[in-house]
């Protein structure tokens, strides 16, 4: 009986502290997987805001309804380039709502706007994302940190054109990939401009 009346014992225990085992293994990965999801939380909104595209001023390259992330870090290490599309808040604070535009000039250069397009120290940029030609004229000679910024729908967009050059503190950040609607869903594309190339 005393070895019957063990293995009885035995018998018993070895689920309690199976179950036990279970059940704390259990609430551990919970919340390392909490833990976990925080961490990424706070670093992805840290690095990184997401943006609804709210007016036609970037079409056809962007359209209202979109939805984009920017990366707040990408100028950390280097400048906005040319072509770059950047969140901003607009100068003497004409909205409350950050604007999405293209970087078309750099600090120090001459920029003029005629015959439909943009030139670039007297050279013409290749813009094959614009939704038809610059209907305007302008002619600017841009600061140390300053910057030019316009729509792909020129000629239907708040940007430098109307409220001048973008001093490089409202640049809020880089746009770097549309998640929303989801047959747009990818990173957005770079350009590059040959024809300023060894300037």
């Amino acid at each position: 009986m005393p070895v019957a009346s063990e293995e009885g014992t035995r018998a018993n225990a070895a689920p309690v502290i199976s179950r036990t085992g279970s059940v704390l293994a259990w609430m551990r990965d919970i919340v390392e997987t909490l833990v976990l999801a925080v961490v990424i939380f706070v670093l992805v909104n840290t690095l990184t805001s997401r943006y609804e595209v709210q007016s036609i001023s970037m079409e056809p390259t962007l359209h209202e309804g979109q939805y984009l992330i920017v990366s707040k870090v990408a100028y950390r290490w280097g400048e906005p380039e040319r072509g770059d599309i950047v969140v901003l808040d607009p100068p003497e604070q004409r909205s409350a709502v950050p604007y999405i535009k293209r970087v078309v000039g750099l600090p120090g250069e001459h920029v003029v706007i005629r015959d439909g397009r943009v030139w670039i120290d007297d050279v013409a940029l290749n813009e094959p994302y614009v939704s038809g030609p610059t209907l305007y004229q302008d002619d600017v000679t841009l600061g140390v940190d300053e910057y030019l910024v316009l729509g792909d729908n020129r000629n239907n967009s708040s940007d430098s054109h109307v409220w001048g050059s973008l001093p490089a503190g409202n640049i809020v950040g880089k746009t770097i990939f549309r998640y929303w609607p989801l047959e747009k869903w990818g990173s957005m594309p770079h350009y590059g401009f040959p024809e300023l190339e060894g300037m």
